[in-house]
């Protein structure tokens, strides 16, 4: 047992120094996945990824890293050509949302399939709660080209609960080196202070772990958690992952229907930087006498004459009963 941890540790720090590595060197990192693709007649050779789910999700993971080095190149060196502007359009968010979507669901499906319907309902409503595209999610334009994603601590946390879980009772003997992929994801934006970077640490990492296993599959017999499962803490961790799951439904919903998402989505120094460059956005109350609030602040009125229209609300300052009147 002593071994495995150690073992966790440094492939915990491995796992943070590739995704770096990747991250600062764009087009190694483009040039060394799509040589990985085309490794999968090993996996056929060998065997290691077997069954509909693994096949899935090695592909698709692997061809969306693809995808995003070369939306990293093209934003990095601002190709000219059709094709390279075409994968600046911030519209291929939309298809980074859909992978992601799409894993969380394979996923869930195979939880339904093997009588963890909890944690299948958990998924499904990870799905829901995905910060949409391409408004809280890009490929910066600051010199590194990251693939950013303003999603909120407890979006992460519950994702890697609810993953946690899945892998616990799908992976088996593989559980360890799974938890040490999430466990690297979740360090690798906080370490960096840019909790933006979560979505792309998770995309690396896991890219990582899953081409390991397709063609050097050693976690069975050197990072072994064979037994670890438990049918009752399977179960009741899914059920645990669906309560904790319904209020930040609710949460999240608030913030859209308030307005409030454009920052509380946004965190530390990307909240900050967005506030200054929206200064409409951090209005605070005033008040008057015993706490009355004498205006509304940005984002909590809806128009009696437009109840749809969330965000066009009026400057700061202007009084109650002149808003009334308008």
């Amino acid at each position: 047992m002593t071994t495995t941890f150690a073992l966790m540790a440094v492939y915990i720090v491995l796992l943070y120094m590739a995704t770096d590595y990747f991250r600062r060197n764009y087009r190694v990192s483009l040039w060394f996945w799509a040589a990985a693709i085309g490794t999968f007649p090993i996996w056929i050779v060998t065997g290691q990824v077997e069954g509909w789910f693994r096949w899935v999700k090695t592909l698709t993971v692997l061809s969306t890293i693809i995808v995003l080095g070369l939306m990293r190149v093209s934003m990095m060196e601002k190709r000219p050509g059709r094709f390279w502007e075409f994968l600046r359009s911030p519209k291929w968010m939309w298809f980074l949302y859909g992978v992601l979507s799409v894993n969380i669901l394979e996923a869930a499906l195979k939880d339904l399939e093997t009588g963890n319907v909890w944690n299948f309902l958990t998924g499904v409503l990870l799905c829901v709660t995905i910060p949409f595209a391409p408004k809280f999610m890009g490929i910066s334009d600051d010199g590194r080209a990251d693939l950013i994603a303003y999603t909120t601590g407890a979006w992460n946390f519950l994702y890697t609960t609810w993953n946690l879980n899945f892998t616990y009772g799908e992976a088996g003997p593989h559980f360890a080196g799974s938890l040490c992929i999430l466990l690297a994801a979740e360090l690798y934006p906080l370490v960096k202070r840019q909790p933006e970077l979560y979505y792309m640490a998770r995309a690396y990492t896991l890219a990582i772990h899953l081409f390991i296993r397709a063609n050097w599959d050693f976690f069975p017999a050197y990072m072994s958690s064979a037994g670890w499962f438990r049918q009752d803490v399977w179960l009741n961790w899914g059920l645990i992952n669906f309560l904790l799951m319904i209020p930040y439904l609710f949460w999240y919903t608030w913030q859209l229907h308030t307005g409030r998402a454009d920052v509380t989505f946004r965190r530390g120094r990307a909240r900050s930087e967005f506030l200054e460059n929206h200064p409409e956005f951090a209005v605070e109350p005033r008040t008057a006498g015993l706490g009355q609030v004498d205006h509304f602040p940005l984002g909590s009125l809806v128009l009696p004459d437009n109840p749809r229209k969330v965000f066009d609300v009026p400057e700061p300052g202007i009084p109650r009963e002149n808003l009334l009147d308008r």
